[in-house]
């Protein structure tokens, strides 16, 4: 059993990562027909909705792009924010279904805001309190450590529908504003959902990972 779920663990995020980052690269080698930047794509779905103080900035990195909620700033990957691809494309409009998310104060985006300080100091101490339960035998501290865990598991789940729903923002913003053809339109889902897979495999990885802490304390009881 134990065998199967660190294979779990290491096989099912390896997949969505080789998936993504398959999309990604495919549709970075296609220019969108307009020839609009991910800077270009990202302010005008901003400025569409209201959103004229949301900065649009580069940031170094590949796939590093995100909504920062606390300055109100989309930060975009330099090839995302200068490329002209489906990719680039794509991942702006998702970003930017962030900040959209952030304005309407979208109730899966407040709570995944509220619980971040307490997530990581959770997370970051959980490990070592298991193992002091551990080392001195003490359940009730091992399994004090392994709900502290959990919190990574619980912020998992409530990322899934903020990122769905981006992603579905994205593609209503993309089509009701024009920025891409049928074919493109079609390029921009597959990547979106590519990217959704990421966070389904990151729900499943952390469920698995306290599945065998639970285990691996009962087998040590």
């Amino acid at each position: 059993m134990d065998f199967i779920i660190i294979g779990i663990i290491i096989i099912i995020p390896l997949i969505a990562d080789i998936g993504v980052k398959s999309s990604y690269n495919k549709y970075l080698k296609i220019a969108n027909k307009k020839g609009m930047t991910g800077q270009e794509v990202a302010r005008q779905i901003l400025d569409k909705n209201g959103l004229q103080d949301v900065y649009v900035v580069a940031t170094d990195g590949v796939l590093t792009d995100h909504y920062d909620p606390t300055r109100k700033t989309v930060r975009l990957s330099k090839a995302v924010y200068e490329g002209t691809s489906i990719s680039s494309m794509a991942i702006a409009a998702h970003e930017c279904g962030h900040a959209i998310q952030d304005k309407e104060q979208y109730t899966f985006f407040k709570i995944r805001s509220a619980i971040v300080p307490i997530v990581n100091i959770g997370t970051s101490i959980s490990y070592y309190i298991i193992l002091i339960g551990l080392f001195l035998q003490a359940l009730n501290l091992v399994y004090l450590g392994i709900a502290l865990t959990s919190l990574g598991l619980v912020f998992q789940i409530v990322t899934l529908p903020v990122e769905l729903d981006a992603s579905a923002r994205a593609k209503k913003q993309i089509d009701a504003m024009h920025l891409a053809t049928n074919e493109e339109a079609n390029g921009v889902s597959t990547m979106l959902r590519s990217a959704a897979m990421t966070y389904v495999a990151g729900v499943i990885t952390s469920a698995m990972q306290i599945v065998r802490l639970i285990l691996v304390t009962r087998n040590r009881n």
